[in-house]
């Protein structure tokens, strides 16, 4: 079809004419070749619920921040309804990767940690155990839910406990890159020396998660214990910082946790290059990271807490657990003998 106009042209003082060629829309076809991605897109609804609907008035937290200031969610207890998160995400079909790393003799947490995981982790969902060790031989056949399975990966150990900590972000890395990305949606990292204690589900993932830790949650910048040398690669000015995030408990697809700790492990080569070792290890990085590419969800101590601090108001569910440890019993190879010389330490 042939389209003829014409214009004023305020330079040339006159009016000009032209005309534009317009092109019908094609047909669709069986040609595969004019197939769109757009076309193989599946609708995924939920079917119908009943549930007490939203109040915008009225939120369903004013205690507790639950939202950042570039809106992303803070995860507490009431400000999510899981049935309507299980609906959409069984849809989807996800799988989710739970990694740890059993260590040394941190393989004595592993069946706690898989037992408990069983019954509150993730419940009716696809889950892949992912159980980083240089002890293969310690870790015990635990029964699992359909659906669900163990996959025991083989990885050196280092002298210094301070080295495993860090080469966990390596480690992640190639797997995420090798086999992770062919095998689960999202990734969830954490500890292998916590249990859970209560329901944790869908509603912590995202694009890219941390975790508020419980220690810090409440503190002003002043008392985060970033990485205050200029020298390494996971500085922080004492002016900058929005939360202070464990790394024991971070997350999201594979995609998103491979940028991470790629970013983690070669920031951690740079300092090692100029000899310098964060002050809180792969922590350090992590919490670098997350100042410059902020997280799209954030969970709240919920997801994380040490039982010593009590149960503060606002905590309404303990969900993942810090397991009272004697460290120089765990990381070195002799124990030490006289209780009285034990300290006991959560993270």
């Amino acid at each position: 079809m042939l389209l003829s106009f014409s214009w004023y042209s305020m330079k040339s003082d006159g009016w000009r004419s032209g005309f534009v060629l317009l092109c019908p829309p094609q047909p669709t076809t069986s040609n595969p070749t004019n197939v769109s991605k757009l076309d193989l897109l599946e609708d995924i609804s939920i079917q119908r619920m009943l549930y007490e609907k939203p109040d915008v008035l009225k939120p369903m937290r004013s205690d507790v921040l639950t939202m950042t200031p570039w809106f992303s969610p803070i995860v507490w207890n009431g400000t999510y309804n899981i049935d309507i998160l299980n609906a959409q995400f069984h849809q989807r079909n996800v799988r989710i990767g739970l990694t740890v790393f059993a260590i040394k003799k941190y393989t004595v947490f592993v069946q706690t940690f898989v037992e408990t995981a069983e019954k509150f982790f993730m419940v009716g969902h696809n889950v892949s155990y992912y159980v980083f060790t240089d002890r293969v031989g310690d870790i015990s056949n635990i029964t699992l839910s359909e659906g669900r399975d163990m996959v025991i990966l083989e990885v050196p150990s280092y002298k210094r406990w301070q080295e495993v900590s860090m080469r966990r972000m390596e480690m992640i890395r190639d797997y995420a890159r090798q086999r992770f990305i062919n095998e689960v949606d999202y990734l969830v990292c954490v500890d292998v020396d916590m249990e859970f204690s209560d329901h944790v589900g869908v509603e912590i993932l995202s694009d890219v998660f941390g975790t508020l830790h419980p220690g810090f949650y409440g503190a002003s910048r002043d008392h985060f214990t970033y990485e205050r040398r200029r020298e390494s690669t996971a500085y922080i000015p004492r002016d900058e910082g929005d939360f202070y995030y464990a790394g024991g408990y971070f997350g999201g697809t594979v995609e998103e946790v491979y940028k991470l700790t790629n970013f983690c492990h070669n920031a951690m080569m740079t300092d090692k290059e100029n000899h310098i070792e964060a002050i809180w290890h792969d922590e350090s990085y992590l919490n670098k990271y997350f100042l410059y590419h902020k997280p799209t969800k954030i969970l709240s101590p919920e997801y994380l807490w040490v039982l010593s601090y009590g149960v503060p108001t606002y905590i309404q569910r303990r969900r993942f657990l810090a397991l009272p440890k004697n460290h120089n019993a765990i990381r070195n190879k002799r124990a030490l003998k006289h209780k009285s010389q034990q300290i006991i330490l959560y993270f």
